[in-house]
């Protein structure tokens, strides 16, 4: 017999564990989407210089300082090539990157999820090099700030606050 989760297991998680993926628009430009699993905190980055993977590393490393340290225990992406620099990543910034199986994305569940929320905001046809980073903000605070099922009816930023006090 398998034995079912209790319902508060997901009150007992521990925040700081994100997905990251790559939001891809016409002519191959790109911006980085974070979703923090506990709260579903959302985080987006520009990605100006195209996406390899020197300029995703960067973003990403930029992106971080938002949040307090505490809030970045890991960060679990696809197999792309974007994330060829992960090693030296982990090595500046402490955090451990896993890698999902090949042809596999609900091992990612939180980031597809938000990745079709955000097409609301950035349909395929756009060109991703155009945005600003004050776009991409007002885009994750929309998400943010929208109430979730799986929260108990709360908004990421409201749970994401439980982290932070």
């Amino acid at each position: 017999m398998i034995s079912e989760r209790p319902a508060e297991a997901d009150d007992r998680a521990v925040p700081g564990h994100w997905e990251g993926d790559l939001l891809m628009g016409k002519r191959q430009t790109a911006i980085g989407t974070l979703v923090e699993r506990w709260s579903r905190y959302v985080m987006l980055f520009r990605l100006p210089d195209g996406n390899t993977a020197e300029s995703v590393c960067a973003g990403l490393a930029e992106v971080i300082q938002r949040l307090p340290d505490h809030l970045w225990q890991s960060l679990t992406w696809d197999q792309g090539k974007e994330m060829a620099e992960h090693a030296q990543f982990s090595v500046t910034t402490g955090i451990q990157i896993y890698f999902c199986d090949p042809k596999s994305p609900w091992q990612r569940g939180s980031t597809e999820n938000t990745n079709g929320l955000l097409r609301q905001y950035f349909p395929k046809t756009t060109d991703m090099a155009e945005l600003t980073q004050a776009q991409l903000d007002q885009a994750a605070y929309s998400l943010n700030q929208r109430p979730r099922q799986t929260l108990a009816w709360m908004t990421p930023s409201q749970k994401l606050a439980e982290a932070l006090h």
